[in-house]
């Protein structure tokens, strides 16, 4: 049997990626393949065979189903048709049927090659796995291979080649979306950035693969401090199975602090170096030790090459601040506030040398700060209650973290105020810097989705609900069609919007057909009461759209129409991203447009025609579909 590359995504036509939905078996040699053989339950013996490097089997490389490689198991005659289920990891894996590649002249001016054409369903939760190959040693080289093996190797990014944003980007529409951040919780922060600056209306929840040094967000999510060679086919079942939780993050605003002498300051900088707070915020001597501890890494990289001599380190730099105190003047160069109530008093009493801003409930490589101090006092801590915790720590409470304590508990609150009249090292989620003195607001920014692992690692039973979400409408007249369908951005801004439908992704065309009529007759009969006290003659620049197209405004670099007799093969997210256009189908009206408009596009519009009877019958009646 000749074996080929795996096809991982379809060279189909704009107008036909809908017509063929089913992944075929994709078969490769094995010479030494485990478990039993799908046709007759035996297992493959014979050590001979692999020593002599023979092909003892047959493997689909998407479900991972093995065969006997004879004729009695392997029948290449009854298994040609056959379409392929893509094995246990199914809901996470992106068919190669849903990845289209763009033909030459839509991606001539444009940086993307492929587009995302997803059949949305309640089971589906497809993956995007982002891997920094270098972290955790060697570990996340060695992932990348395998998520490539066990996924789609189109679904799986190397982040050292792009960064997040490719993939983002492309994937942003899909339906229940998830992403797998392999690396430290920098990498989770790097992939909320990006999502940020998209602006992706619903945040796909993200699972965490730890392979970096802090990990307090895997931790708090319980993913573990650091990545054991679990399986990986155990965590991707983990990932499907995983409760989604939400995460606040909270927006840091700096700004220098008038007030304060320059003259008798540090050298420091004027910005922080993250603007966002997902795990903490802290300044004082815990961030002086991850200062330390950070430019000793850059001077001499090798030397901090293990976990060990990491934590080593911190602690010989913080037995060597319970010595010289060195910030047991914190309070007299730091004012607080939070909720407007000030609590600078409250830390001159505590007699704090450092002041933590807790947003999730591990710190500083898994100790818990704020431990049960706060008991009676104050509510449980959440990650998504909109409150973050503050948390007063000195010198002799900081080595005992390790050791199962904690803190001193200050405040819960909504906002905070930070005013600094010295320059104190300070760190945002491990990130330290000098600071100059400063006006620091800590307010929140938003709400995202997260994964945290579950005790339970059978399949979940449960099925969720495809989001819904609210689409503005808009109409796009037959004359600008005709003449701009070509300069999409042109189309957009003279689009007339309509109003929004209220809809789900897995909504196909022909389903919101209804809705959207009803609206228009509803915007047509508000129109006509309003034009009743208008003049006769006035009154005819009011036109009916009685039909209309549904247009594609993402699937190229121009905007392309849908033939109504296809409208069932294609989902809502199939031909748009934020907003919905639809274009006027009618003639329109001889007083109102020339005779010179009504010729048909020219040939470079591509639209999406069907080759059944009813699309033909349809362009005969005037629809250029």
């Amino acid at each position: 049997m000749k074996v080929s590359c795996r096809p991982t995504f379809q060279d189909a036509d704009i107008g036909s990626y809908r017509e063929n939905t089913a992944t075929s078996h994709h078969w490769i040699a094995r010479p030494s393949p485990k478990g039993r053989c799908r046709t007759c339950s035996k297992t493959f013996g014979s050590k001979v065979c692999s020593l002599l490097n023979e092909t003892v089997a047959m493997s689909c490389s998407w479900c991972k189903e093995v065969c006997h490689n004879k004729e009695s198991c392997f029948n290449t005659k009854k298994i040609a048709g056959e379409s392929c289920n893509l094995g246990a990891h199914a809901n996470l894996i992106v068919p190669p049927t849903w990845i289209v590649k763009l033909p030459c002249k839509e991606t001539e001016n444009s940086k993307q090659v492929f587009a995302i054409k997803p059949i949305p369903s309640s089971t589906s939760k497809p993956l995007l796995v982002f891997i920094n190959p270098k972290s955790g040693g060697n570990q996340g080289s060695k992932l990348l291979r395998t998520f490539q093996w066990l996924l789609n190797p189109r679904q799986v990014f190397d982040l050292t080649e792009g960064g997040p944003a490719i993939g983002l980007d492309l994937y942003k529409r899909v339906p229940n979306l998830r992403i797998l951040a392999c690396g430290g919780d920098g990498t989770v922060g790097w992939i909320l950035s990006v999502l940020d600056d998209l602006k992706v209306s619903s945040s796909p929840p993200i699972a965490v693969l730890p392979l970096g040094t802090g990990n307090d967000l895997a931790r708090s999510l319980g993913w573990g401090g650091g990545y054991t060679d679990e399986p990986l086919t155990k965590i991707l079942s983990n990932i499907e199975d995983g409760e989604i939780v939400k995460l606040d993050r909270w927006f840091l605003n700096i700004s220098p602090n008038p007030k304060a002498d320059l003259s008798n300051c540090e050298e420091g900088k004027k910005t922080l170096p993250l603007n966002v707070v997902n795990n903490y915020f802290s300044l004082g001597v815990d961030a002086r030790i991850a200062l330390e501890f950070h430019e000793a890494r850059e001077a001499r990289p090798g030397k901090f090459n293990s976990r060990f001599r990491n934590k080593m380190f911190y602690g010989q730099a913080g037995g060597k601040d319970l010595i010289r105190r060195k910030y047991k003047d914190l309070t007299n160069y730091v004012t607080l506030e939070c909720d407007g109530q000030d609590m600078t008093s409250k830390l001159k009493e505590m007699k704090v040398h450092s002041i933590l801003f807790l947003n999730i409930s591990n710190y500083g490589g898994g100790t818990k700060p704020w431990g049960t101090s706060g008991l009676g006092q104050f509510q449980p801590p959440s990650t998504d209650d909109g409150m973050i915790e503050v948390i007063g720590l000195t010198t002799y409470q900081l080595p005992l973290l390790q050791a199962g304590g904690h803190g001193s508990s200050i405040a819960q609150c909504k906002k905070a105020k930070l005013v600094t009249s010295c320059t104190i090292p300070v760190q945002v989620d491990g990130e330290p810097c000098r600071l100059l003195p400063s006006i620091i607001e800590i307010e929140l920014l938003n709400t995202v989705n997260m994964i945290a692992k579950t005790k339970k690692h059978g399949t979940s039973t449960k099925k969720e609900n495809i989001e819904k979400i609210s689409l503005p409408l808009k109409l796009v007249s037959l004359l600008n069609y005709e003449n701009e369908h070509h300069r999409k951005e042109n189309l957009k801004e003279e689009a007339f919007p309509l109003g929004s439908v209220s809809i789900s992704y897995d909504t196909d065309l022909l389903e919101i057909r209804p809705q959207i009529s009803s609206l228009l007759k509803e915007k047509e009969a508000k129109n006509d009461s309003e034009n009743q006290e208008k003049e006769e003659g006035k009154t005819k620049d009011s036109q009916k759209t009685t039909n209309w197209w549904f247009l594609d405004s993402c699937s190229g670099e121009k905007f392309f129409r849908i033939d109504e007799a296809q409208e069932h093969l294609y989902y809502v997210s199939d031909i748009c991203d934020q907003e919905l256009y639809i274009a006027e189908q009618r003639e329109p009206a001889d007083d109102v447009i020339s005779d010179a408009t009504k010729a048909e596009p020219d040939g470079d519009d591509v639209s999406h025609v069907s080759t059944s009877s009813s699309s033909r019958n349809s362009q005969e009646s005037g629809d250029y579909g």
